[in-house]
């Protein structure tokens, strides 16, 4: 389930709001209305929803909680980029206000739902096609310790977390075992980097990883044998730890219906 609907109804407010504010006074002068999520989240309906879920299988919440992409929105992803470097400060003004708010709809969720959840999904997009979209260093300062803040709250009440990032994030994953992180969601498979291969060698027996079916080229455009092929390749790299899905957080309308069967069909197979 996700409760980050109503969230999203206040981005528009929120976009490009500090984009003119050049120190921390501005930014607080400006007195932006920092939504209390208790307002939009109701308890009871998490709890529902979560009671809807089959009893045989585990249940997955999403908090979407991407603290990074929203300041940058704050901003403008230009304006952002370079305030984390030319006013740190201000930045993470922005950032803490924002966490707030993630850490306290976090909190309500988990508190409506509690035993009843088994993991969560939280993330932020930090990769393009070739590497990070910042430096390890910034990723570090600004992303590390919103998500950190979130990876321990689910853990007290003994939920894990499933950290979602597109695109080569290679130089980030170091950095988001030390938080705590317990799955990698997606591996890009032609994202720089993130090859299967290339995740086993590094990191095998550090983290458990989610995903690595090509979605940019073999779905849309390989045959089910293709698709069935790999996903073999990849259980033979991965044999536990692994859930295999698609290199995105979902299919996209692009691929052929048969070549989602194959997937399902190959990844529910118990090899001899």
């Amino acid at each position: 389930m996700s409760i980050h609907s109503e969230k999203e109804k206040k981005i528009k407010v929120l976009l490009d709001f500090f984009a003119n504010c050049e120190d921390l006074d501005d930014a607080i002068a400006a007195n932006f209305p920092w939504p209390d999520p208790a307002l939009y989240i109701d308890p009871d309906e998490c709890r529902r929803l979560v009671d809807e879920a089959p009893k045989d299988k585990a249940v997955l919440g999403m908090v979407w909680a991407c603290h990074f992409q929203d300041f940058c929105a704050a901003f403008g992803m230009q304006t952002a980029l370079m305030n984390m470097v030319s006013c740190p400060e201000l930045v993470h003004y922005v950032n803490d206000k924002i966490m707030e708010f993630y850490l306290k709809a976090l909190a309500i969720f988990l508190d409506a739902t509690k035993g009843k959840v088994h993991a969560i999904l939280i993330g932020d997009d930090l990769g393009s096609q070739l590497d990070l979209m910042i430096s390890p260093k910034l990723v570090e300062e600004f992303v590390i310790p919103g998500a950190k803040q979130l990876i321990d709250l689910a853990h007290s009440y003994g939920v894990k977390v499933i950290y979602h990032s597109c695109g080569s994030i290679v130089k980030a994953i170091p950095l988001l075992i030390d938080a705590g992180v317990d799955i990698i969601h997606p591996i890009q498979a032609l994202a720089k980097g993130m090859q299967p291969e290339n995740l086993k060698e590094k990191f095998e027996g550090k983290i458990s990883f989610c995903g690595g079916v090509d979605t940019q080229d073999l779905l849309p455009n390989g045959t089910p044998e293709q698709v069935q092929a790999a996903v073999r390749h990849l259980r033979e790299l991965f044999p536990t730890g692994l859930i295999i899905s698609p290199s995105h957080e979902a299919i996209q309308c692009d691929v052929p219906p048969a070549n989602i069967k194959a997937m399902f069909d190959e990844v529910q197979k118990i090899y001899g």
